[in-house]
């Protein structure tokens, strides 16, 4: 065989053997991240091309000394090349997690907009009915056929109140949204605001048919640093949303105790339960989960339980949701100093 051809053989074999390990090796790694496809590309192509000389440099019958230069020529050489692979490597990382954190804010955002449509939808909706009824009632004091104006002034002062509480509600949530939320820390007792809480909701249980309790639990100094209004109505967003879900004759616990430098308040009502879809919804601005969507006269927009989770996540704490035996809990953890 000529000379040439051998060595050309003898090239091209040793190469495609290590190509196709690589091959082999770039289809059972590569899946796992555009990482490890990164560097085990440069790499086969070096380890490829350092074989393929090598076997040559052997085939041509180079001298002990020549070879030993071959050898450590292609041994630098490969250590380079894998090395700026490698480093391409961590580019490419870097690259991909850019990718998937540009994908994940992405998806935050498309989550922000579906949110404010349903919430721009359902608060159109709440407003619309309010509106209506007032004006009918105006309409009928102005043309002097209202059969009770004292009842009719009743009403729409009421429909005036719920609608300045549903205003209140909206400003509140767009201050947490915009990160303008500042509070005012002071130390405060967790049970005395409790119990302010349920004194305050307990006309509107009563009205409903519906028992609230309240029990404290301190173990060690029951002060909190907390911002008292917001947590105040945080506490208090809690209570009347289990009020509003309990049925007549139901009971609504509530609970307070600060343990180990937390604060924990929970609020457990008598709703039935609350659907898995729904359970990951609740703190959805203007979610309220009936799809009917008939405004509740003693409630807000559905934003209540939005701007507990924005208050809590202000003080450094956390709140959550799950059922339990013929209802649900809430509960909510702030630290008790911060």
């Amino acid at each position: 065989m000529n000379p040439w051809a051998a060595v050309t053989l003898t090239a091209v074999l040793s190469s495609t053997i290590v190509g196709a390990v690589g091959l082999v090796l770039l289809h059972l790694l590569g899946r796992r991240s555009a990482r490890t496809l990164a560097w085990l590309a440069p790499v086969t192509a070096v380890v490829a091309v350092v074989v393929g000389v090598v076997a040559t440099a052997q085939r041509m019958f180079l001298s002990s000394h020549d070879l030993g230069v071959v050898l450590v020529v292609c041994a630098a050489a490969g250590v380079v090349a894998v090395g700026i692979g490698l480093l391409l490597a961590r580019r490419v990382d870097q690259i991909e997690k850019h990718s998937r954190d540009l994908a994940e804010e992405r998806a935050r955002a498309e989550e922000a907009e579906r949110t404010r449509r349903e919430l721009v939808a359902w608060v159109s909706h709440d407003l619309r009915t309010p509106l209506a009824g007032m004006r009918a009632m105006t309409e009928a004091l102005e043309d002097g056929v209202a059969p009770d104006p004292d009842r009719y002034h009743r009403q729409m002062r009421t429909e005036v109140d719920r609608l300045t509480a549903m205003v209140d509600d909206l400003f509140e949530l767009s201050r947490i949204n915009a990160g303008a939320l500042r509070l005012v820390r002071e130390q405060i007792s967790l049970a005395d605001v409790v119990g302010d809480v349920v004194a305050a909701a307990a006309p509107l249980a009563a009205s409903r048919g519906v028992h609230i309790t309240a029990q404290a639990e301190v173990i060690g100094v029951d002060m909190v640093n907390a911002d008292e209004r917001e947590l105040r109505r945080a506490i208090a967003n809690l209570v009347s949303n289990a009020i509003r879900h309990t049925p007549h004759d139901g009971t609504v616990q509530v609970a307070a105790s600060v343990v180990s430098g937390t604060a924990r308040v929970t609020v457990t009502d008598a709703c039935g339960g609350i659907s898995d879809a729904d359970l990951a919804r609740v703190f959805e601005a203007g979610f309220r989960g009936d799809q009917a969507r008939t405004p509740d006269p003693d409630g807000g927009a559905g934003l209540g339980l939005a701007i507990v989770e924005g208050i809590v996540t202000a003080h450094g704490g956390a709140v959550g949701v799950q059922n339990v035996s013929g209802g649900c809990r809430f509960e909510m953890l702030i630290p008790a100093s911060s």
